[in-house]
């Protein structure tokens, strides 16, 4: 039995994950968290094959989670689980080591599908972003201003464009709210925004949000 740990922060959705994980005869729901943080805990003490993990939950995201589940003893195979069918997002998830990434409206035959192969030791990419990434991500002048934002810098910004405020970013992210503020600064000038509400607008039209 492939044992797989749902990570997903809306509460509808995983449970429509977990009555498809329940159709196969080979798959075991071992655990379900809904934010970064709980995910952590469970998997210190709850065994689990592959985590199914949603890219943009609260407070310690899926980026930011994946080294992290990474640098576990024992750790588990992740397959990203996302609403944004973006070249980029694949790819950053792919650099800091995540197994494979489906988008959340993947035809669920392929999502078990990406289980079995991350749980087996492979890869997987939703093919709908396979040739994108191919074509769009090694290329300098196709790449979008994002692309250039450090780790940190995208999770900062994400946040910015989710509607939270210096203050509670440094919360979430253990940090000063002077260095939140300097992420913010460098991450404006990178994308090429003057005011939040460019911030947001952009966000937006790339399907960051």
């Amino acid at each position: 039995m492939i044992r797989v740990l749902v990570a997903e922060d809306h509460t509808i959705v995983r449970e429509g994950i977990k009555q498809l994980l329940a159709l196969a005869k080979d798959l075991v729901v071992a655990g379900e968290a809904g934010n970064g943080e709980q995910l952590l805990d469970i998997l210190r003490c709850t065994p689990c094959d592959v985590v199914l993990l949603d890219i943009s939950m609260p407070g310690v995201n899926g980026l930011e989670a994946i080294p992290r589940i990474r640098a576990l003893s024992h750790p588990p195979a992740i397959l990203v689980l996302s609403m944004h069918d973006e070249a980029q997002m694949a790819a950053r998830a792919l650099k800091v080591g995540a197994a494979g990434y489906a988008t959340k409206d993947s035809d669920p035959a392929l999502l078990l599908t990406a289980i079995r192969r991350v749980a087996a030791g492979g890869r997987y990419i939703d093919p709908a972003l396979a040739d994108r990434m191919v074509f769009e991500v090694g290329l300098t002048d196709a790449r979008p201003l994002h692309a250039s934002l450090s780790e940190r810098e995208f999770s900062v910004f994400e946040r910015l464009a989710q509607g939270a405020n210096v203050n509670d970013i440094a919360q979430q992210l253990a940090l000063s709210s002077k260095t939140i503020s300097t992420h913010k600064a460098r991450l404006m000038h990178k994308l090429n925004v003057a005011s939040l509400a460019e911030l947001v607008k952009y966000a937006m039209e790339h399907k960051l949000v």
